[in-house]
């Protein structure tokens, strides 16, 4: 998806291998198979441009980040955030800037429910 993504919308299939192929270490078959799964599960569409075959995005990143994580949340924790982050916080280094940025959501989400409770 990020490859359509940073191509304003729309990439040939030759496209996606070059973005995400390579650093994964997929091949075209791979890509091709991930680029029907995405159709099937309606991210993408496919149309014919000047008789290339394009992929479209059909979702904003937005949108498909949100649905992905909701989804990963719910079948790895149960749908619980304090577990996700207690798994990767044990499982690796917490740099030292991530750390802040949690204690400044942790403190945002404190005082907004300071706020709704007053």
């Amino acid at each position: 998806m990020a490859a359509v993504w940073a191509a304003e919308g729309a990439a040939g299939a030759e496209a996606i291998l070059a973005a995400v192929g390579t650093t994964n270490g997929w091949t075209e078959s791979t890509v091709r198979t991930l680029i029907h799964r995405l159709i099937r599960k309606g991210a993408l569409r496919s149309e014919r441009r000047r008789g290339v075959v394009v992929y479209a995005a059909l979702v904003e990143r937005e949108a498909w980040v949100t649905a992905e994580s909701q989804g990963l949340l719910d079948r790895l924790f149960g749908g619980q955030l304090a577990p996700l982050v207690d798994h990767f916080t044990r499982a690796r280094a917490v740099a030292p800037e991530d750390l802040a940025r949690l204690k400044r959501l942790v403190a945002d989400l404190d005082r907004d429910a300071e706020e709704e409770d007053g």
